[in-house]
């Protein structure tokens, strides 16, 4: 298929969106390569810390900084006390094989796996991204906007009676999601900030905590969805959460920045009689929640239109959120042995990468939607690293769709960054 007609194809959100079902083809008779190569270094730790899903890009608009974390350990969930370096890597900057770093801010609000939920502002994306931290005096959670031609945070977004952090930046700008770190702390522990503040400590499902919007000009916060309605809502429907908290994984926005997917999760710890993972969706204006869309597995990533990517079993499947229902797949086991695997879709969206670990390696298959074309990288190692504190494979796209950012452990043990090259 023409380039062009396929991705004109794909921006009605035709269900043809990737092609031909089932695209794949053996690995041997692709012509796409795969390179990768180290572009930092040194005695401290540098990661970006989280998937490229919903046009998370760690490049800056003009391609020449790309945003990172610093850090002395990997080794286990940081405390109120150890805070991480706000990086950049200057691509413009060569130091030898590798590529000049320079902080300009620390950060309390971090984790090893989803870092600090940075985002480039949609609106200023050359020269502002957002990052979370929290008061060290008081373990509030807040949201910064940062200005590297400034040299300075131009704003911190807080709320003082209900402190959370950024957790997702709409793709077309004007607004971030948000949710509370201090609770994901207790409940699942991998993606919150350990010892942060938390207002709803001891309530299963409180009113007023959930998934909130900020208005980024005006800074006004809005709840979208509240613990309480979500339980009334899972309840209508079946999903007895039998009075275990409620948390909220993974607000996604789709592309248009109109509607949110996210998982209504509770009881994910060891003693829980009931686990409750639900995946739900709801517009950017609070309207038409919906719970209980057939579940897809791994880290779901939007398509183009009202197409969401996630896996059934062995296969990596596209679910139309508005029909309710699979439309399509993506590859083959072959292409994919593991489909629960990381996932992202680059900016044009004719390139799906898929990232999954085998034995202390991730390893990486990019396929080509237009004609199902796949190529495989070699292994990335990382480590004997698990549990809260795991290497995930986390592949982030550049915005020209040619290059993807991932982390591993090189030879004198440090997590660093790495940059896949495709033909």
């Amino acid at each position: 298929m023409d380039r062009r007609k396929f991705l004109e194809t794909t921006s009605k959100g035709s269900i043809i969106i990737f092609g031909l079902h089932n695209l794949g083809l053996p690995n041997a008779k692709t012509n796409l390569k795969a390179t990768i190569r180290q572009i930092t270094q040194g005695k401290e730790n540098h990661f970006f810390g989280y998937i490229g899903q919903s046009l998370t890009i760690p490049w800056n608009g003009t391609g020449n900084r790309i945003l990172a974390l610093s850090t002395s350990f990997i080794d286990h969930l940081p405390d109120g006390n150890e805070p991480a370096g706000i990086v950049l890597v200057k691509m413009d900057q060569p130091e030898g094989d590798f590529y000049k770093v320079e902080k300009v801010d620390q950060s309390l609000g971090w984790n090893p796996q989803q870092g600090t939920m940075y985002y480039w502002n949609p609106d200023k994306p050359a020269s502002q991204f957002f990052f979370n931290d929290r008061d060290p005096k008081t373990g509030k959670v807040f949201t910064v906007l940062y200005d590297i031609d400034k040299g300075k945070r131009i704003r911190e977004y807080k709320f003082e009676d209900t402190p959370f952090g950024n957790s997702g930046v709409c793709p077309v700008g004007k607004s971030f999601l948000g949710i509370n770190y201090a609770r994901m702390a207790r409940l699942r522990p991998v993606t919150g900030y350990k010892e942060a503040t938390d207002w709803t400590e001891g309530v299963a499902a409180p009113e007023n905590d959930g998934i909130f919007i900020v208005d980024i000009e005006s800074g006004k916060k809005k709840l979208l969805v509240s613990f309480a309605r979500l339980e009334s809502e899972l309840n209508k429907k079946g999903f007895y959460t039998g009075g275990e908290s409620l948390f909220i994984n993974h607000t996604l926005w789709n592309r248009a920045g109109k509607i949110i997917w996210f998982f209504a999760r509770a009881g994910w710890h060891g003693k829980a009689q009931i686990r409750t993972n639900v995946p739900c969706t709801v517009n950017s204006d609070g309207t038409d929640l919906f719970v209980g869309h057939q579940f897809i597995g791994g880290h779901p990533e939007w398509g183009i239109g009202n197409q969401i990517i996630g896996s059934i079993e062995k296969d990596q499947v596209i679910y139309n959120v508005l029909q309710k229902k699979i439309t399509g797949k993506i590859g083959t086991p072959e292409a994919f042995p593991d489909p629960e695997g990381d996932i992202s879709l680059s900016p044009d969206g004719d390139l799906f990468a898929n990232g999954f670990s085998k034995e202390n390696k991730n390893y990486y298959t990019i396929i080509r939607l237009s004609d199902g074309q796949w190529v495989r990288t070699d292994g990335v190692n990382k480590g004997e690293y698990s549990g809260d504190v795991r290497i995930d494979p986390a592949p982030c796209w550049d915005r020209q769709g040619n290059q993807i950012l991932v982390s591993g452990i090189t030879g004198n043990s440090t997590r660093q960054l790495f940059i896949i090259s495709i033909n």
